[in-house]
């Protein structure tokens, strides 16, 4: 099939070579003739497999090339440093010194990025190189659209024409230097789930398998499709392996461009050749692919086919790795034979960097250098005369950028490709069975929280065992509540981490609309609820009938009810703080804090009218407060059920010690002052009684399990405002 295909652009290359047209063909006379090709391949083949075939096998000049270029790329950014004054003793102490007792600080601009001027195409592999610090990364993130746009001078094009933000998302990928991958998910399950996010849902499952053993193919991990992609704790893939599967997810829906910072690094040689090998078969598609290397091996140098070497921010050379040895001669600094070319390279720009005046005449030599090779060679760019808007419908009718295979034809490029390749519901949907496949490989986790919540239980049920309705019976009651209650709370703090793990991999795949943020959160809470309720379930079962609660299946009812809302409610706030914390110790130690705040404030070691009037808001604001109020009521809202009777009153005074004789004189003696009869079975206090003294006139039980419900979701909604803050960075 690939040779019919090869043969018949074979037979039509007259029709597209450059400089053998008076006139650019039509789009419609292009995509006829990209039908005509797949009809004779295999008329209803799918593209998403077809690209990675022709990938592999045809090696004929492109005929719709796409030329990125970008024009005098300036970017500086301020840097605050501490300046040391001079010392008594003479001298200035270093900057920056923290041991400096008389400082001040002072600012200046660090350019990053100096006049940077380029081109790459379609067909090509480039590399950024230089030392550390000479801005490859930045240059790959200021190209990829993740560098703000008001500190970024200068221009990106693609085929002439502005790249927007929106449409350079969705046509381009973005590889991270680190793996961020889920570690018990395999090679083959890692690469379907992005295919379910990134290729459309017009495209069947069995065309989505495919594309996803054509891409294994592709980048060289057949043998390891099964396994799991592996952590600390669990062997898994190779290191090379390991950077090939996160290429592989960002390349699933076959972007146009591809930008990689520093793909080969912490490889061994063989990985990083191979990594690179797959990289050239990916540009070889019809993909523009751009990397920053920190020192290519002479065999990586062999695959390359542009070199941009920077100087602390300034390009210092710009062309093919062939013309360096001429580039260097000409600057009276031949290279010796049979040394690495890119080693010399970069040896003798830390050389420069070391002199005086830098590297400033190489700069200037190669701004000369390459005014004269463009005015030898001319400076036509080969695009036929297409647009944007004409070259990318082409590319997709060709099978590049599946993701848009289904998108409408409008005047806009943009307009072209979709923001996102499925619906909401479809990524809330793999979101949740990725989560859920993961969680499963994962049991301890789950394990853990339940044997604390169970064990937790247990603690209650056997401490506050079956308790009575004396006067210490009812303080037993508000204790174990409270109790309850705020353990609930704390028990959710090993959400925490789950999202820290996860936030880097949310920003990469948020990052060129995989799925949509609120896809995320609404998934997010849709799969904590079953673990949730099966946790409520168990702590309500062990201690609501071995402590003696009152009301019956109805009271257990509504009392498991509170109890999830407690674990929703906590679950979400603590979700909430690990979207604005960075780190799970010093999250672990807010959420320590404010629960203990919340707790204090609940009401029960300092009842609502003792509060101090400058903290009664934290008393409304506090998490406990609501269900803690919602179990009271539902323990004494009986207004018949009795908890003092007679002398019971003198329980809790120091009047307890006295017979009980002597109480009963004092019942008689306080009947003749009040002037109403108070026996020894007299009912003096019931459940609404203490309801009162606790504070608790405010709102019902419903009411108090409804607002903390509504806790739940307002902290939801604050973790997806934070996501979509904190994941608009445009640098990682």
């Amino acid at each position: 099939m690939t040779r019919v295909m090869a043969e018949s652009e074979m037979d039509s290359m007259a029709f597209y070579q450059r400089g053998q047209v008076a006139t650019s063909p039509s789009l419609g006379e292009l995509l006829k003739f990209v039908g005509d090709i797949r009809k004779e391949a295999n008329g209803d083949e799918t593209p998403a497999h077809r690209v990675l075939e022709m990938s592999e096998t045809s090696n004929e000049p492109r005929s719709l090339p796409f030329v990125l270029k970008f024009n005098n790329l300036t970017y500086s950014v301020k840097v605050r440093r501490k300046m040391g004054m001079p010392s008594l003793f003479g001298g200035r102490e270093r900057l920056g010194d923290s041991s400096v007792g008389n400082e001040h600080m002072f600012s200046r601009s660090k350019v990053l990025l100096n006049d940077i001027s380029g081109e790459a195409r379609d067909g090509e592999l480039v590399a950024v190189l230089g030392a550390s610090g000479s801005g490859k990364s930045t240059l790959i993130d200021a190209l990829a659209n993740r560098i703000a746009k008001g500190s970024l001078k200068g221009s990106v094009t693609l085929n002439g024409e502005q790249l927007e933000s929106r449409l350079l998302k969705v046509i381009s990928a973005y590889v991270m230097q680190d793996d961020l991958l889920f570690p018990m998910l395999t090679v083959e399950e890692t690469l379907m789930y992005a295919a379910e996010f990134r290729l459309p849902r017009t495209l069947s499952k069995s065309k989505k398998k495919l594309r996803v053993q054509a891409l294994i193919d592709q980048l060289g991990i057949r043998n390891a499709a099964k396994t799991v992609i592996g952590d600390e704790g669990h062997r898994g893939v190779s290191g090379g392996e390991r950077r090939r599967v996160s290429i592989g997810i960002d390349i699933i829906h076959d972007p146009i461009i591809l930008f990689l910072d520093e793909p080969t690094s912490g490889l061994d040689s063989t990985s990083a050749y191979m990594v690179v090998k797959v990289l050239q078969r990916i540009a070889q598609s019809g993909s523009i692919v751009m990397m920053s290397v920190h020192q290519p091996s002479y065999r990586l140098l062999g695959l390359l086919d542009r070199l941009l070497f920077l100087s602390r921010g300034q390009p210092v050379y710009n062309g093919s790795p062939a013309d360096l040895p001429l580039f260097f001669a000409d600057f009276g600094r031949p290279i010796p034979d049979k040394e690495n070319r890119t080693e010399f390279a970069l040896d003798l720009i830390r050389e420069l960097e070391g002199t005086p005046g830098g590297t400033r005449r190489l700069v200037e030599f190669n701004k000369t250098w390459q005014n004269l090779k463009q005015s030898l060679n001319g400076n036509e760019t080969p695009t036929h005369g297409l647009t944007l808007k004409e070259a990318i419908s082409a590319s997709i009718s060709r099978g590049k950028l599946v993701s848009g295979a289904g998108a409408n034809n409008g005047s806009n490029p943009a307009s072209m490709v979709p923001t996102f390749a499925n619906p909401m519901w479809t990524e809330m949907a793999v979101l949740a069975k990725r989560s859920f496949k993961n969680s499963r490989r994962m049991p301890e986790l789950f394990g853990i929280r339940l044997a604390a919540v169970t064990i937790t239980g247990f603690i209650l049920a056997t401490v506050f065992w079956n308790l009575d309705n004396s006067p210490r019976g009812v303080q037993e009651r508000l204790g174990f509540f409270a109790f309850a209650m705020s353990t609930t709370f704390y028990t959710c703090a090993d959400a925490l981490p789950v999202f820290l793990q996860e936030r880097y991999i949310f920003m990469r795949e948020t990052a060129y609309n995989a799925y949509r943020r609120s896809s995320y959160v609404l998934s997010h809470s849709l799969v904590a609820i079953p673990s949730l309720i099966f946790l409520s379930l168990a702590f309500a079962a062990i201690t609501f009938w071995a402590v003696g609660l009152a009301g019956g299946v109805s009271g257990f009812i509504f009392y498991f009810f509170v109890i999830l809302a407690s674990f929703w409610a906590g679950s979400s706030f603590v979700t909430f703080l690990s979207g604005v914390v960075p780190q799970v110790m010093l999250g672990y130690t807010i959420v320590v804090a404010i629960l203990a705040y919340f707790l204090l404030f609940s009401g029960f070691f300092i009842t609502r009218d003792r509060i101090p009037g400058y903290w009664i808001w934290f008393h409304y604001l506090s998490l406990v407060k609501y269900p803690y109020e919602a179990v009271l009521q539902n323990e004494f809202d009986d207004p018949i059920k009795c908890f003092i009777r007679g002398t019971q009153i003198f329980d809790n005074s120091p009047l307890a010690a006295v017979d009980d004789a002597v109480k009963a004189k004092l019942l008689q003696s306080m009947s003749g002052s009040l002037g109403v009869n108070i026996s020894g079975t007299t009912c003096l206090t019931t459940g609404v009684d203490i309801l009162k003294q606790q504070g608790i006139t405010d709102l019902s039980k419903w009411g108090c399990l409804w607002v903390t419900v509504a806790w739940g979701f307002f902290f939801r909604v604050l973790f997806y405002l934070c996501l979509l803050v904190g994941s608009k960075n445009k640098r990682r």
